[in-house]
This record gives structure tokens, C-alpha cells and sequence, in this order.
């Protein structure tokens, strides 16, 4: 393998950020902030909003997060336009 061509494959530490579960593994990803593991040793930390600890999926929770409010203005306009349809009716 050629040097300086691939980049550094290290233990990580992914966090997330709905359940606070956190899991260590192998990536490339790089990150400026860290965190001290159980074992005592320094990785760094990539904050996910979703992993198997959180994802309705594996939970088997259903969990409905609608934070910009889409299902309500989808609503809204078709509401407008059925309405605007069976006017013209």
C-alpha cells in the first residue's frame, strides 16, 4: 500500500444523541471532540441522532417525530385544494 493515500482506520466512539447510547468501533472518521471510554483510554466521539438504541425498528417503539411540522402543512394544502376543487364543481 502506498503511504499517505488512505485514511487513518482508528477507533471511534458514536454517540447518540436521542438516547444517550453510546458504542465503540472501527472508522475513519474524524472528529475534534473526544470522549474517555470505560476502558480509561481517549477516542474521539461522532454525535448520530439515530442508531439501533433510538430507531423505532429495533425498538419497536413507534416513535413519531414531526419537528418542522410537514404532516400539518401537507394537510392544510390538500385540504385548500379539495375544497377549491369541489367548489369549482
Amino acid at each position: 500500500m502506498k503511504k499517505d493515500t488512505h485514511p487513518e482506520y482508528r477507533q471511534v466512539v458514536f454517540q447518540d444523541t436521542s438516547s444517550d447510547f453510546k458504542f465503540i468501533t472501527r472508522s475513519t472518521m474524524n472528529s475534534a471532540e473526544t470522549i474517555q471510554w470505560e476502558d480509561g483510554n481517549t477516542y474521539p466521539v461522532i454525535k448520530i441522532e439515530v442508531s439501533s438504541a433510538s430507531h423505532p425498528f429495533y425498538t419497536g417503539k413507534n416513535m413519531f417525530i414531526d419537528t418542522a411540522g410537514r404532516v400539518e402543512k401537507f394537510r392544510s394544502r390538500y385540504a385548500n385544494k379539495s375544497q377549491s376543487s369541489a367548489n369549482k364543481e
